[in-house]
This record gives C-alpha cells, structure tokens and sequence, in this order.
C-alpha cells in the first residue's frame, strides 16, 4: 500500500467545499480545509504509485476549484 499527503492550493473561498467532495472520493483517508500556504490537505492510499498517480489526475484534481496539487508519498525509513 503506498499513502500520500496531498497539498492543495484552491480558488479564493473554495477550500471547505474542496475538502467536502475529496473526502467522498474512495481512496481519500481524510481531507481537512487548513490555513498556511495551502489550503487542503488530503491523506490517501493506493495499492501502487501507479493507481496513486490515477486517484490524484483522475479523480482529485478534476475537482472543481482546484488550482495546484502537491503530492508527498510517505515514507518509512
């Protein structure tokens, strides 16, 4: 299982109503509307990076209101 911790910057206004609708997305651990220089951030998972990369392009970024994405695989060292 590979997780990640997206950061993401909204449109002015936009953040809580973000966080609503990834939360519903499947995959989607949890998505809080924050303060700072982005304005959600999303923990997730994936069986692979791969299906990681198509839950971010696919499904996350085509929420509306979205203006960037950072994606942070965690690691275990």
């Amino acid at each position: 299982m590979v997780q990640a911790y997206i950061l993401i910057q909204t449109e002015v206004g936009k953040a809580a109503d973000v966080a609503r609708e990834i939360g519903s997305i499947s995959g989607v651990n949890q998505a809080e509307d924050v303060t700072g220089p982005y304005d959600v951030i999303v923990r997730a998972e994936a069986r692979s990076v791969d299906e990681l990369g198509k839950l971010v392009v696919a499904q996350i970024q085509a929420v509306e209101g979205i203006t960037r994405t950072l994606t942070c695989p965690i690691v275990h060292i």
